[in-house]
């Protein structure tokens, strides 16, 4: 049992468990006085299994990481083999799937008119939820999203929620639903409940979910613009020569995933790209050429980058990619490769190569402004090394912004 600090202190390491001096957790006993033998056979006890303790709660952690690294994958693979007819559903699906839910929906939310729409439905009864039509998402959604949190349920009765309509014929009254949003701004809610082996959700699969969730709201606000039939708004966050998402659209995102990375400590990294000497060829071959040389570089990172990945233009000839749940030896090796990619390619005029710099998150590189200053620091040592090369960011401790 979890004891106060004052209660720690009251006890010490003898009667407490303790790992380095540190109390890890306490043994209550009531009723009758205890004897001093028993006291002590009783400290000896928790001595002995405070280790123990200790590494059950390393393996769970190191489970819940394994987990979460498989999850990511799995999600990437599965992103790449689906097509914009059916987006919605297969999205759905692989949500459950990680998730372990029998049944889920996707809704999405319109901020104009203040609405849902079921985008999909999977499991049990799932078209008659797909054909709600009288204000969807009007029980848990919406409220779900106006907080801005995840709910977690055991028991939805218990929460004095509206009961599901009768003809749903959910089997569980647990569920979760969650929120998804990039920045300010609200794309929808994935709800999901009936857990595959009977079990109530947790607040560690509310952690899980919450952990892939920004990836789930990337894409789904990037297949929901494609939807859109106002050009406008699409045009708002996407580049107009490359196609790629624009540079205030990845900072949202790149906000997104520092809090995430602050609170639960994943990783991630970034990577900063400028093409070589790119002044010199919009001067020979001019702008319209140099434009179209823009468009095969985003093609090349397009063709190279994960599903969960955030590539944008980021000005001019330099662009930016966000890397969630990736590892600073990773992201080496992605930009590697996209450094190849590129000057593997035939472009219409000449040869063209790109410098990268690439950052990670880390204890001190723990902001939106810290990562993009190390990746454009070691974007320069890239230059200043003789061009087409990948240089990485080590040096935390000068970051200055």
């Amino acid at each position: 049992m979890e004891m106060n600090e004052q209660r720690k202190k009251r006890l010490g390491s003898e009667e407490a468990g303790a790992v380095g001096g540190e109390v890890q957790s306490g043994l209550i006993l009531g009723g009758e006085a205890v004897s001093k033998n028993m006291q002590c056979r009783i400290a000896r006890f928790c001595q002995n299994i405070a280790l123990e303790l200790e590494i059950l709660q390393l393996r769970e952690e190191l489970a819940r990481h394994e987990r979460l690294e498989l999850a990511m994958r799995k999600l990437n693979e599965n992103l790449s083999e689906i097509d914009s007819e059916d987006f919605w559903l297969r999205l759905t699906q692989i949500s459950a799937e990680l998730m372990r839910a029998e049944r889920s929906s996707l809704l999405l939310f319109d901020e104009k008119s203040n609405t849902f729409t079921v985008k999909a439905a999977i499991g049990n009864n799932a078209d008659i939820i797909k054909k709600e039509k009288e204000n969807p998402g009007k029980r848990v959604a919406r409220q779900v999203l106006e907080n801005g949190e995840s709910l977690v349920a055991a028991d939805i009765d218990k929460l004095g929620l509206q009961a599901a309509p009768l003809e749903w014929k959910y089997k569980s009254k647990s569920f979760i639903s969650c929120p998804l949003t990039i920045g300010t701004r609200k794309i929808g809610v994935l709800n999901l409940t009936d857990k595959t082996d009977g079990g109530i959700y947790s607040e560690y699969d509310l952690e899980f979910l919450n952990a892939i969730a920004p990836q789930l709201a990337v894409l789904i606000d990037r297949a929901a613009l494609k939807d859109k039939a106002g050009e406008f708004e699409q045009l708002s966050v996407t580049d107009a020569v490359t196609g790629l998402l624009n540079r205030r659209y990845l900072e949202e995102r790149i906000a997104e995933e520092i809090k995430r990375s602050n609170r639960h400590g994943f990783p991630m990294s970034f990577i900063m790209i400028d093409v070589d000497n790119f002044k010199a060829y919009n001067d020979s071959f001019s702008h319209p050429e140099g434009d179209r040389a823009l468009k095969l570089i985003a093609h090349c990172l397009k063709d190279t980058l994960r599903g969960a990945d955030v590539a944008a233009r980021y000005g001019g000839e330099e662009f930016s990619i966000l890397l969630p749940q990736t590892t600073f030896e990773e992201a080496k090796i992605i930009a590697e490769r996209i450094r190849e990619k590129i000057e593997s390619t035939k472009f219409p005029n000449r040869q063209v190569t790109v410098s990268i710099g690439v950052s990670s998150y880390s204890r001190l590189i723990c902001s939106a402004k810290k990562i993009i200053a190390a990746a454009d620091k070691a974007l320069y040592k890239a230059k200043r090394h003789g061009r087409n090369n990948v240089q990485v960011y080590e040096n935390i401790n000068t970051v200055k912004v």
